[in-house]
């Protein structure tokens, strides 16, 4: 992502930020320059705006404007807040690890009867030891993309998971960011190996505690999917309306691995969603599906990047936005495909369903192509509901509202029914549901 921007004010007022946040942030020696090399990486450019390609349709300039400061260390109150916010969010059958305002909390968080072949550590823990070769793992994001910079000069804490060869953990892995304190900025990141023949679910949802509107999540997330593997990843956007959510996420993808991956975003007044797929293996298999259910003034942006970089590999991309008010979602595709990944399979289909006539759907599917054989295709679409369809529902009873949303449900179904895991899959038509049952 090709960053070339001055500096603004909004940038010192994050630069300000990192220099009073510097005595709280974990980590000594080599983490210390990493992370002075992340910070003047983002200094050297500021917050992205509409100027750079990648942030053509979220100017952050514009949509962000100020930085919060960074949220203290959860108190007693805090964790409370927090418990009673996870009290509507349960998932049943999974292994919970909670994170409160940026920092790990294990009252709060599922640690009992670890199989041996399961590790969880904190990111705080594991910056804090004498581990060069993690700490170079969880810097490997880009520092030239300003938000993955920002995260790592500032990130205070996340999970670092290792699922062993050959495991497959009975639970899925639940990470809940959870935002109990207002105007501020949560910084997070979190590292998952998954090892050879290993497999895996992992979720990730952000949350609010009752009362809390305005704040700013920025999440960081670097994945290692082994030779054989197979990980399920499910991100569940639902923080506060007037949230600000920045999260990437590097995938790295050995030989013959399965990945397939699911994003519904509910929430959050801006949300941007960034993802780099590295299929790195032969043979491998990646899907990577998303819903966005915007109104009002929200704005969601997901930007992908699948890069084949191996032969005989598939990838498949379908993403639904379903946008009503003035609300605008965005999607950036881009496939690329290098000289060496011949008999690669890869299509990206994206579609915007617009609710309302002052709705705005930004759709830009793109493909770079080195190889000579290959079968890549996208599409784009953007329309309104059938009205024929809607006078077929209407004429045997059916209110105009629930004829449209039973029409909604069976155009964001194509992308939730790829959710492998029956109880997850569920829990993403739930959330669908109630944001239907917001507008009815």
């Amino acid at each position: 992502m090709n960053v070339a921007l001055a500096k603004v004010e909004t940038g010192h007022a994050l630069s300000d930020a990192f220099v009073g946040a510097r005595a709280r942030l974990p980590g000594t020696g080599k983490v210390v320059a990493l992370r002075e090399q992340a910070y003047a990486a983002y200094e050297s450019t500021g917050l992205p705006h509409r100027r750079i390609e990648d942030w053509k349709y979220t100017d952050l300039r514009v949509l962000m404007r100020a930085v919060l400061p960074l949220a203290a260390a959860p108190d007693a109150a805090a964790l409370s807040r927090a418990a009673e916010a996870l009290q509507l969010h349960t998932i049943d059958g999974v292994r919970r690890l909670v994170l409160v305002d940026g920092v790990f909390a294990p009252k709060l968080s599922d640690l009992g009867k670890l199989d041996k072949s399961l590790a969880i550590r904190t990111l705080r823990e594991v910056l804090d030891a004498n581990e060069p070769a993690l700490h170079a793992r969880l810097f490997a994001l880009d520092n030239a993309n300003p938000m993955q910079a920002l995260n790592g000069a500032m990130m205070t804490d996340g999970l670092v998971v290792t699922v062993a060869d050959g495991a497959a953990p009975a639970q899925p892995l639940h990470i809940v960011h959870v935002a109990t304190a207002a105007s501020t900025a949560m910084f997070t990141r979190s590292l998952l190996d998954l090892g050879k023949d290993a497999r895996a679910t992992l979720v990730e949802s952000f949350i609010a505690a009752d009362g809390i509107e305005v704040y700013q999540a920025h999440d960081a997330t670097v994945i290692n999917v082994g030779d054989g593997a197979r990980l399920d990843h499910v991100r569940l956007i639902e923080d506060s309306r007037e949230a600000f959510n920045i999260a990437s996420s590097l995938i790295t993808v050995g030989h013959k691995a399965h990945v397939n991956t699911f994003g519904m975003n509910t929430g959050s007044l801006v949300s941007r969603y960034q993802a780099v797929i590295e299929i790195a293996g032969t043979h491998s298999h990646v899907e990577t599906n998303g819903v966005n259910l915007l109104n009002g003034r929200q704005h969601g942006d997901t930007t992908l990047v699948m890069n084949h970089s191996a032969p005989d590999c598939v990838s498949r991309e379908v993403f639904r936005a379903v946008l009503d008010d003035r609300s605008h979602s965005v999607f950036q595709g881009r496939i690329n495909v290098r000289q060496i990944a011949q008999k690669t399979d890869a299509k990206m289909m994206t579609r915007a369903l617009l609710l309302s006539d002052e709705a705005e759907a930004s759709n830009k599917p793109e493909l770079e192509i080195f190889a000579d054989d290959v079968a890549c295709g996208h599409g784009a679409t953007t329309g309104a509901l059938d009205e024929s369809l809607l006078f077929y529902l209407r004429a045997r009873g059916l209110s105009e509202k629930a004829a449209q949303a039973l029409l909604i449900q069976a155009f964001v179904g194509e992308a939730i029914e790829s959710i492998v895991n029956d109880d997850l899959r569920e829990l993403a038509i739930g959330a669908a549901a109630r944001w239907l049952e917001a507008r009815a």
